[in-house]
């Protein structure tokens, strides 16, 4: 079996290439990234067959079985100060992709890996379903939502087989610095303040990247194509309760300091991930108070 993964040495694809090393030790894994600063060769534990390039730029692929595909641009804060990267990554990037993988005749599966933030603020007590609209707020969720909708066209139009998973908020080890947990992290090894947004209170679910992995796995190892799953772990706390949980996980008193909110900021994501459990079952293995704890005690 061959298999291609896009985006391979950023932080969930390197979770996820990670993770195939050990249950496919008889297959090709195939990593295919341009390296841009989220990205590490380091997050991978095993070296495996290597494409350094743009998906933006590449005019073929090897043929596989199986491509998954993480490459992105993904920072918020980023695709508001400037979208273009945005657009021409997860938009473009995403349709040269389908392109080169529909005309593939070794293709069983492309599982294209998305986001919680497509389906927008959710209301209090409420949990997106996969069959909720899509009403991203901001550049980034943008270009994700048009990314998920070239693959289910391609799909309805070519028969593309394809899956999505729109995941929630990962945390892990290798995540870069800029995302939330480990900028956190690094503040309080500095004694720096912590920005917090607005009035700390948004609400986000969190999952493990190797639960998110492993999920990710059992959907392409699966039967099923031309569907959506949420891949989300039910745990949900504000911005604010993370930061006592660090607190408590270091045993020492945090300085934060509230700034302005982030323009567009969504106040709540949650999934609901029935779809996928009916199937497999709960993907949550590890819990983030505890890896807080492993981490920082």
């Amino acid at each position: 079996m061959k298999i291609l993964v896009t985006g391979g040495m950023g932080f969930i694809g390197s979770h996820f290439v990670n993770l195939l090393v050990k249950k496919e030790p008889t297959s090709k894994i195939i990593v295919l990234d341009k390296i841009t600063y989220a990205a590490n060769p380091n997050n991978l534990t095993t070296p495996v067959e290597f494409i350094k390039e743009d998906i933006c730029n590449i005019h073929s692929l090897p043929d596989v079985d199986y491509i998954v595909h993480f490459a992105a641009e993904s920072h918020v804060d980023n695709s508001i100060k400037n979208g273009k990267p945005f657009i021409r990554s997860n938009v473009e990037g995403t349709f040269n992709l389908i392109e080169l993988a529909r005309k593939m005749p070794t293709l069983k599966k492309f599982v294209h890996i998305s986001t919680d933030e497509v389906y927008g603020d959710m209301e209090p007590n409420q949990s997106a379903t996969e069959t909720n609209n899509l009403i991203p707020s901001s550049y980034y969720s943008a270009t994700k939502t048009s990314s998920d909708l070239l693959v289910t066209s391609a799909g309805r139009t070519y028969g593309f087989p394809y899956i999505i998973t729109r995941t929630c908020n990962n945390f892990g080890e290798n995540q870069y610095e800029e995302k939330m947990i480990p900028k956190i992290i690094k503040y309080v090894s500095e004694g720096t303040p912590i920005p917090v947004y607005g009035d700390g209170e948004q609400v986000r679910e969190w999952i493990h990247a190797d639960d998110n992995a492993q999920a990710i796995y059992n959907l392409m190892k699966s039967k099923i194509t031309g569907e959506i799953f949420n891949i989300g772990s039910g745990y949900t706390i504000t911005n604010n309760e993370l930061i006592s949980l660090v607190s408590e996980a270091c045993n020492k008193s945090i300085k934060f300091e509230y700034v302005a909110d982030r323009l567009g900021h969504d106040k709540r994501y949650s999934l609901n991930s029935r779809k996928y459990q009916i199937i497999f079952g709960n993907p949550v293995t590890i819990n983030l108070k505890d890896w807080l704890n492993g981490q920082l005690s």
